[in-house]
């Protein structure tokens, strides 16, 4: 396996991870149980941090001159990432809503 198709499949696996997260999160706090709901959004957090560190170091080797070939598994895991962050956002959005009901 080459180096890029090892940082998208890092970039999957962490975005994977932090749109769980804010899918469960959201489902604790139908629940009423929002201290739960709230860390699971921290993990969600972090979870995308990872995945977009990945990212940001590919960024700054393309700027660098020293980019790879992409592949469609690149591809694949930009827009896996670009979605999981909007989960996760519009999962504290949803919390909120719970919250002031």
């Amino acid at each position: 396996m080459d180096k890029m198709t090892e940082i998208a499949f890092q970039i999957i696996l962490y975005a994977g991870n932090g749109r769980s997260s804010a899918m469960e999160a959201i489902q604790e706090a139908k629940e009423g149980n929002f201290k739960e709901a709230d860390r699971l959004i921290e993990e969600a957090g972090e979870e995308l941090s990872k995945a977009h560190g990945y990212q940001t170091n590919l960024l700054q080797e393309e700027a660098n001159g020293e980019g790879a070939s992409v592949n469609v598994i690149l591809v694949h895991s930009q827009d896996h990432l670009m979605t999981a962050m909007t989960v996760r956002d519009l999962a504290i959005e949803i919390i909120e809503i719970h919250r002031n009901k």
